[in-house]
């Protein structure tokens, strides 16, 4: 990987991969950081990772954040992904070191913004999350991690603490040769609007999500 700090530069056909084109400083309310960010050129999208301290290669706490504007900039109580990305960097600010990759493209899930709003209005009828994307025709998950890797890698990152609920964001990375050597549960309470929602993603996607059982009254 080439890099351009400072400049974004233009894609080159030739390229292929992750490429880290700026590194620049972001100070926010959680902390210090130096945010990097990359050009997929596979897929012409712009990613950002976020790097507290000086993490170094191993051990590295480390989240993976799907891209969700409704949560993470709306403040959306239908998910808990603002919840975590917040609890996500302040995690890797005590910790004195880690590194939070924000994915973009992986709105929904993979299925775009579009396709998980539409999603959403067939929750409200009732359908889960699973079965309101099987209903549109649409993957239960699309996200791949591989770029994920890759930006770890070009940060020398070697092995993580994977702050995460989910098994398969800690066996896609395996697959892509970055080891995991703890997965660190990030429990967010639930709450009336969301229970449903993160029941789903125990039962169905096999999120690890033990706190739920001290809200049983909830229906």
């Amino acid at each position: 990987m080439t890099e351009n700090i400072g400049v974004l530069g233009k894609k080159s056909p030739q390229r292929t991969g992750v490429e880290r084109m700026v590194n620049a400083p972001l100070p926010t309310v959680y902390g210090k950081f130096q945010a990097f960010g990359y050009l997929d050129h596979d897929r012409g999208e712009e990613q950002v990772a976020l790097v507290h301290g000086d993490p170094g290669a191993e051990n590295v706490l480390t989240r993976l954040h799907s891209e969700c504007l409704t949560g993470d900039a709306f403040g959306s109580q239908h998910c808990e992904c603002g919840d975590q990305l917040s609890s996500a960097l302040r995690a890797v600010v005590v910790a004195g070191g880690g590194v939070v990759v924000y994915l973009r493209g992986h709105e929904g899930r993979g299925i775009g913004l579009l396709g998980k709003l539409r999603a959403m209005a067939l929750q409200a009828e009732g359908l889960d999350t699973v079965e309101a994307n099987l209903a549109l025709g649409l993957p239960v998950d699309a996200r791949d991690y591989g770029v994920a890797a890759e930006i770890l890698r070009d940060l020398g990152v070697r092995s993580v603490r994977l702050l995460s609920n989910n098994p398969r964001k800690r066996e896609a990375l395996v697959r892509h040769d970055i080891r995991v050597t703890e997965q660190v549960p990030l429990l967010i309470p639930p709450c009336e609007s969301n229970i449903t929602y993160l029941r789903t993603k125990r039962e169905r996607l096999d999120h690890h999500l033990p706190h739920l059982d001290t809200v049983a009254h909830w229906s």
